[in-house]
């Protein structure tokens, strides 16, 4: 397990050293500065978000979570970053929102962390909340506004929405078997 972790992390571009207490050389600071400081660490990052701190690269260390299966840790991450008004946050936020990621499956609040960041200039939030509207997935189904909102996301450049568009809004061109799949795993 530790193994897997520390791989996940390493390919996300983030130090998994630090994460492992027993890993971790101790911080020795003197004059000349700290020895092994938790700069791109996930501890680093989770004890300058605890301490009320924030940088943008926090939502990249949060995907590094994410991707190893820290689900809990990621949520924490996503959380304070999509508060403080970070995109990325919101849209990660989302994801885990609507697959049901360390907490319980909650398709209004992905649709709501995509709509604010689709109100803050995001292109993959607006795509992300134009196939909420269209699929009528934590709000309520309405073709013409979905299309609206796809139809806006290409202007700003998302190529998901462009290819949606040339497809006649065929939500299988972009997702395919995500309705099934989320309709299956309710079954089981």
């Amino acid at each position: 397990m530790k193994n897997t972790i520390a791989t996940a992390l390493l390919l996300a571009g983030i130090s998994a050293a630090p994460i492992f207490a027993q890993d971790r050389e101790s911080h020795v600071s003197d004059e000349f500065g700290t020895k092994n400081p938790d700069e791109l660490s996930l501890r680093g990052a989770l004890d300058r978000l605890r301490h009320g701190e924030w940088h943008p690269m926090t939502s990249a260390i949060g995907y590094g979570a994410a991707k190893a299966g820290m689900h809990g840790v990621a949520r924490e991450i996503f959380s304070d970053s999509a508060e403080r008004g970070n995109v990325q946050g919101m849209t990660w936020l989302s994801w885990m929102e609507d697959n049901g990621l360390a907490g319980p499956e909650d398709p209004e609040a992905a649709a709501h962390w995509d709509r604010r960041a689709m109100e803050l200039g995001s292109e993959i939030g607006a795509f992300n909340f134009g196939l909420d509207v269209l699929r009528g997935r934590g709000v309520p189904f309405d073709r013409e506004l979905g299309e609206a909102i796809i139809q806006r996301a290409a202007r700003m450049g998302s190529p998901d929405a462009q290819h949606l568009i040339e497809n006649d809004y065929d939500l299988d061109s972009v997702t395919p078997d995500a309705d099934e799949w989320k309709y299956e795993k309710k079954l089981f």
